[in-house]
């Protein structure tokens, strides 16, 4: 099943990337959350040539990706799941679980370490706020994610099919929780609890470090809620809030050049342990949103 899985990853990836991309596209022209400020041409061309770099750098660093080493781990017996004996659906739920769970700390470290927060801002850096968003990462970050993802997979051994489960999952939902679209509230409100949505995440990429430093989440929405990093709605509403960091906020810099110079331009301010005031008041405000109930309110 292995070898059958290894054959047709990319097809399946591939045809689920581009079916899902295709799908938010045409949802946010249909019902935009917000009013957009940037031409598309601007930022798709460079997001999208973006993610043909990122690809390419990966292919040519990393002999086997992460599919490839669960196979690998399953014929050798390295791992976690393949020196116990657990029942087929329940080493795939659990490692499922944890791969996402060792993205959403992954993403946490990418905020707090300074030398990572100026790999990692640059997916903050966009102007507006769409599914291309999702797509908009440094690929020296890409790099260093894909070996964490290798080790995760290297010690818990999952089953090869959790492992292009997980990667299909996480790219069609970081393509829709980054997506423009404008859900009826008391869908988002229930949605939320199983899936992090547009709303949600769009709080992450405010301009306000106190709401940059928080929902963490590209997958599932529990672990910020468990680990008191979650803001139900940005201050200022979905409509009035700014998107990006304080730095970068001409359209020149959405330009891929600049983009990947990033890194080594300007101070690495806005990242998680920048401001422990502002974090510490973001977590009582979520506190205090959560308890009020404001999922549900319309902003």
């Amino acid at each position: 099943m292995s070898d059958t899985i290894l054959v047709a990853e990319s097809t399946i990836r591939l045809i689920a990337f581009l079916s899902v991309l295709a799908a938010m596209a045409l949802w946010e022209v249909a019902a935009p959350r917000r009013r957009r400020d940037i031409p598309r041409v601007i930022r798709w061309t460079n997001n999208l040539a973006l993610v043909v770099l990122d690809t390419a750098i990966l292919r040519l660093t990393f002999p086997i990706l992460a599919v490839g080493l669960a196979a690998m781990a399953e014929d050798r017996g390295w791992g976690l799941f393949n020196n116990i004996e657990a029942p087929v659906w329940v080493a795939i739920l659990i490692s499922m679980l944890l791969l996402d769970l060792a993205i959403y700390l992954q993403h946490v470290i990418f905020h707090a370490v300074p030398g990572l927060w100026r790999l990692h801002r640059m997916h903050h850096a966009d102007l507006d706020f769409d599914a291309t968003t999702g797509l908009r990462f440094h690929p020296v970050e890409i790099l260093i994610s894909m070996g964490i993802k290798l080790a995760v997979v290297a010690a818990l051994g999952p089953p090869a099919v959790a492992v292009l489960l997980f990667e299909v999952i996480l790219n069609a939902t970081a393509l829709f929780n980054h997506a423009n679209i404008d859900l009826p509230r008391p869908v988002d409100r229930i949605l939320r609890w199983l899936v992090v949505t547009p709303d949600m995440h769009r709080v992450h990429h405010s301009v306000d470090p106190s709401e940059t430093n928080s929902n963490f989440g590209f997958n599932l929405p529990w672990w910020d809620r468990l680990l008191g990093t979650y803001i139900a709605q940005p201050e200022k509403g979905h409509k009035g809030m700014e998107i990006g960091i304080e730095q970068f906020r001409t359209r020149r810099d959405l330009w891929l050049d600049r983009m990947l110079l990033q890194p080594l331009r300007g101070p690495a301010s806005g990242g998680a342990l920048d401001a422990p005031s502002q974090r510490r008041r973001s977590s009582s405000v979520s506190s205090g949103r959560t308890k009020l109930g404001t999922d549900q309110i319309d902003q």
